[in-house]
């Protein structure tokens, strides 16, 4: 299991659009992913709980990643939501 804190640079943070293509990247892994902001846990494959984080930008989460692809799947979520 590996995990990181980021900042949120999307310009719209994780809302709508730019919240179903994190979801969509997400699922192109096989490991178990999570997304966690202020004591709140979610599977980043759901678009229903991502969007319940209301996530903007500048906001800090932690991305939490366990299985085979782990690595892969967490430097490309973390590089997703850098982009500004």
């Amino acid at each position: 299991m590996v995990e990181k804190t980021v900042t949120i640079e999307l310009e719209t943070g994780l809302q709508a659009r730019p919240a179903a293509q994190f979801v969509q990247e997400a699922n192109r892994y096989s490991s178990h992913i999570f997304l966690e902001k202020d004591g709140k846990k979610i599977n980043a494959k759901s678009i229903m709980g991502l969007m319940s984080l209301a996530i903007t930008k500048g906001e800090t989460v932690t991305l939490i990643a366990d299985g085979p692809d782990e690595e892969a799947a967490l430097n490309h979520l973390i590089s997703f939501v850098s982009k500004s």
